[in-house]
């Protein structure tokens, strides 16, 4: 992945995380409103494994550990928003 130049106040670790979604906020854009897009996103991508699970792809003693995977992916959402433009 490339590292990005500065945007604003957004620091480069978060700009990075956002990036990993297809985020890539202006100096003006509200955080709260890019937050509500990474949960949507996660929102569908835990829904998906749902339903590969309920399908049969793999067992349901598979789902935590694939849960936690996905977590990993989206840690934005374990910062508060408020947050995110103060971090270094």
């Amino acid at each position: 992945m490339r590292r990005l130049e500065p945007i604003g106040a957004w620091p480069l670790n978060i700009l990075d995380e956002l990036a990993r979604h297809g985020l890539a906020p202006k100096p003006d854009t509200p955080p709260a409103l890019l937050r509500e897009q990474i949960s949507d996103l996660y929102r569908y991508e835990i829904r998906q494994l749902r339903d590969r699970c309920r399908a049969g792809e793999f067992t349901t003693r598979a789902l935590p550990a694939r849960v936690v995977e996905l977590r990993k992916r989206y840690v934005l959402l374990s910062i508060p928003v408020e947050r995110w433009l103060a971090l270094p």
